[in-house]
């Protein structure tokens, strides 16, 4: 496999306050010069990206710019010998496609300790499929057994359950033997989240249209909780004693008011998953654990596959609120 002289992606620019985006052929020399050089064979479609491609909320610094946060691909060279040409690998997180040119180029070019050995269990595709939002999943679930929270223990409920990392919390925990409440505002998706293995659907607004009282009564043992804002705060005030809840998400809002109750007299704990700077080797056994859970046993809507010249709709749909499941970017 030699180093092509141009390569293919979707390029972020800015000028005069004026967001465009368009697939372009570009040098390999725009790549920066890290040590690892990959041909992205498979990218996925995150919320971040989005933001990234469209120059909203500072996710990226400066542009032009290439987004894409996830990739999984074959070594093309590798300066450090880390790694041997032909090797399967998956880069997420970090600085890729944040402010390092990310996925949705057909090359990249990363520091050698970004790079995860792909398991022979999972094909690049599959590690796709699920991709940050599967590793922001099974990282929450992983905090959350560290605080003792097992099958057990109680029902664990999802929030935002529609969406990529919601919806794979659904099936991981499901597969894991967990009892899950999926909420959703979405609730005409009822069926969908049945398939990825939810025991009980309920609307979000049961969860917050609820008391102001400082505690309310205990209905989940833990939760995996994307949403932020309000919901995290009712979600807080109904988790059980000694329950823990994970959280990940701001889409309600990055204020949290709630008061210290369900922390001193319930014990529970409220654990922050940053998915991007998970240290090396926590994200390999994560990457690990995913590679157990069969992707193939997702239902065949869960994803769907697009090419470079289809993205920049689905880019829209996201930043709607639209997409269910994941979309997963072939080059």
């Amino acid at each position: 496999m030699n180093i092509p002289e141009f390569f293919n992606a979707l390029y972020s620019e800015k000028e005069e306050n004026k967001q465009t985006i368009s697939v372009q052929s570009l040098s390999f020399d725009v790549l920066p010069p890290n040590e690892v050089i990959i041909k992205v064979h498979y990218t996925s479609l995150n919320y971040k990206d989005a933001l990234s491609a469209k120059g909203l909320n500072h996710v990226t610094r400066s542009y032009p710019h290439i987004p894409g946060i996830d990739a999984a691909g074959v070594i093309l060279d590798d300066s450090s010998n880390t790694f041997k040409r032909g090797d399967h690998v998956v880069v997420t997180g970090n600085d890729l496609g944040t402010n390092t040119f990310g996925g949705f180029g057909e090359i990249i070019r990363v520091p050698r300790e970004w790079v995860i050995p792909l398991s022979q269990s999972m094909s690049l595709k599959q590690t796709m499929i699920y991709g940050t939002a599967g590793f922001t999943a099974m990282y929450g679930i992983e905090r959350l057994t560290r605080e003792l929270i097992t099958p057990d223990s109680g029902p664990i409920l999802v929030t935002g359950a529609t969406g990529g990392v919601g919806s794979l919390a659904v099936f991981f925990l499901s597969k894991l033997g967990f009892s899950v409440i999926a909420a959703t505002r979405k609730i005409e998706q009822r069926s969908f989240l049945e398939k990825l293995g939810a025991k009980k659907v309920i609307h979000s607004d049961e969860i917050i249209n609820v008391s102001s009282s400082p505690l309310l009564s205990r209905k989940w043992a833990g939760a995996i909780e994307t949403v932020g804002g309000s919901l995290l705060d009712a979600v807080l005030r109904q988790t059980q004693d000694k329950g823990a809840v994970a959280c990940c998400g701001n889409i309600l809002g990055k204020e949290l008011e709630t008061n210290i109750y369900p922390f001193i007299l319930r014990g529970i704990s409220l654990l922050g998953i940053d998915s991007a700077f998970c240290e090396f080797e926590l994200r390999k056994k994560i990457w690990q654990q995913m590679a157990m859970i069969n992707a193939e046993l997702l239902p065949d809507s869960f994803h769907k596959v697009i090419y470079l010249d289809e993205l920049e709709p689905e880019i829209d749909r996201i930043l709607k609120g639209e997409q269910i499941g994941r979309v997963v970017l072939k080059h």
